[in-house]
């Protein structure tokens, strides 16, 4: 592999460069970011990701708050050089919404709508069972108790039970919709959405997905 120098970074009019994070270890794309030579400096310097927050104009440290910091294996530039990689092993979740991945909305052609459904089960978490939800809820709840600005369930509990009692309703026919008529990867995700959006039902009325877990049990003979 070449290697070159920061110097050859384009950075652009604004002194930015877009930086894509990635996994080292399982390839998932994680996030998308900008540096300007300050975080990309502190990048190099402190082994952890650093970026530069267009909205804030500032300078920010991925996982300060959170804890969720991502340690740096390798940084690559792109062969126009106006692109940056950032390879790293994340200590906890990319995504802002909890999710491991920014990127965890579906996008289509036919103007079905992409739910920004705020996830505990990430592509890479699939098959981890009852620690999926486990997490999905604590992030649920999270939002609940911490309201914050572009969060899709924030908007759920900020609309009401009328609303949220609405979307299961849709989510309960599109799954239904899909089983009857699409393939096996559509039904899951129309079954995930709608485990989603029940379990946002529950957390309004304080309700917990244990006392789901009873209900079941005890119908057990």
């Amino acid at each position: 592999m070449e290697i070159v120098n920061i110097s050859e970074v384009k950075f652009d009019e604004r002194g930015l460069v877009p930086a894509i994070v990635q996994d080292a270890d399982t390839g998932e794309v994680l996030m998308l970011a900008y540096m300007n030579a300050e975080s990309l400096r502190l990048t190099f310097e402190t082994g952890e990701t650093w970026f530069w927050s267009r909205s804030r104009r500032e300078l920010w440290h991925k996982g300060a708050t959170s804890g969720n910091i991502q340690r740096v294996v390798d940084v690559r530039l792109d062969c126009d050089g106006d692109a940056i990689l950032v390879r790293v092993r994340p200590a906890g979740p990319a995504c802002h919404t909890g999710a491991r991945s920014c990127f965890f909305r579906r996008l289509e052609a036919g103007g079905r709508k992409t739910e920004g459904v705020e996830r505990g089960a990430e592509s890479g978490e699939r098959g981890a069972g009852g620690e999926v939800l486990e997490r999905l809820w604590k992030v649920i709840q999270d939002r609940k108790a911490n309201p914050r600005e572009g969060s899709y369930t924030c908007s759920l509990f900020e609309k009401g039970a009328v609303e949220i009692a609405k979307k299961v309703g849709e989510e309960g026919v599109e799954t239904a919709v899909a089983s009857l008529g699409e393939d096996d990867e559509r039904v899951l995700y129309e079954v995930a959405d709608l485990v989603y959006h029940l379990m946002v039902l529950l957390a309004s009325r304080d309700l917990t997905w244990a006392q789901v877990e009873q209900e079941l049990a005890s119908r057990f003979h």
